[in-house]
């Protein structure tokens, strides 16, 4: 396991429509996704855009108001067992538990924690986006 790692960051946005049209404008590329979120290819990371109800409710806090500027910084693990120990890890040395993680909607398994400073990590195994040797993420 690589601790020191960023794999997807997540943008909470109030119109995905209006967030994908502005990232286009920009010259990015929306790479092929899930409905109801958008993804893009960065050297080594990917960024995705979520809409902020839709990312409250994926992080267990139904109807939280996330607010501008809503973020969830994600690492990912090949394995489910991986999840739960670097979770683990995070609450022993201070973090406070969000969501456990668990098998989800969308094919894998993840969870939701955050720092002594409110900012959110996800933890999570997705079978469909299988990490390089070196830990980094390029989608499929």
């Amino acid at each position: 396991m690589t601790p020191q790692r960023v794999t997807l960051i997540t943008l909470g946005v109030a119109d995905l429509v209006s967030a994908k049209a502005f990232y286009a404008r920009l010259g990015w590329t929306e790479h092929s996704g899930t409905e109801g979120v958008a993804f893009y290819q960065m050297h080594g990371v990917v960024l995705g855009l979520f809409g902020r109800a839709d990312l409250a409710r994926d992080q267990g806090r139904e109807g939280a108001d996330l607010g501008t500027g809503a973020i969830t910084l994600a690492q990912n693990f090949a394995t489910e067992a991986e999840v739960d120990a670097a979770f683990d890890a995070a609450i022993r040395a201070g973090g406070t538990a969000l969501k456990q993680p668990e098998k989800v909607f969308w094919g894998g398994y993840s969870g939701y924690w955050a720092d002594p400073d409110g900012h959110v990590w996800e933890v999570a195994m997705n079978p469909f986006w299988p990490l390089n040797d070196d830990g980094s993420l390029t989608l499929p």
